[in-house]
């Protein structure tokens, strides 16, 4: 294979008011570490009806992601997910600005919905291939459940990546 043979995908179905994917972000993290550009993670949306700013918290990621910054604003709301539960939209805007993206569109974003269509594809996705809840990591069409313990799953995930970045050098 050529080296320009696609990185395997990881699909993170998250959700920025959950204290589990706030737990999920040392995983992350150290995947992020161990395989770099090597493995693509990629944010996926699972907003759950119990938590009133999730909807909110996905168009402003997917706003984030738009201006350069996706994973840092999603560590930093889920870093801070009482705020989000107390302030909600007032706080995602807040959490720009702090990044240094442009707060005024943030705000414009979450007014004019122009994220809606993403977030609502990839919950639809998320509930046709199974997710209930958050984290769900998919990797080489294996569904592994982080909403009902993580233990271990960060290793699952380290041996499909790397039976995957074996298969293309």
């Amino acid at each position: 294979m050529s080296d320009s043979s696609p990185a395997p995908v990881l699909d993170v179905w998250c959700e920025l008011q959950c204290p589990d994917c706030r737990t999920a972000l040392d995983d992350l993290r150290a995947l992020r570490a161990r395989y770099g550009d090597r493995l693509e993670l990629r944010l996926r949306h699972f907003p759950l009806e119990k938590h009133k700013h999730a909807f909110a918290a996905a168009q402003a990621a997917e706003e984030a992601l738009e201006q350069g910054k996706g994973w840092e604003y999603v560590e930093a709301v889920l870093g801070r997910v009482e705020e989000l539960d107390r302030a909600g939209e007032s706080f995602l805007v807040e959490v720009a600005r702090e990044l240094g993206l442009d707060a005024e569109e943030f705000d414009t974003a979450l007014i004019d919905g122009r994220h809606i269509l993403i977030v609502d594809a990839d919950q639809a996705e998320g509930k046709a291939i199974g997710v209930t809840s958050t984290p769900t990591y998919v990797i080489d069409g294996e569904r592994l459940d982080g909403g009902k313990g993580q233990e271990g799953l960060r290793e699952r995930i380290e041996e499909i990546a790397d039976r995957l970045l074996a298969k293309n050098p």
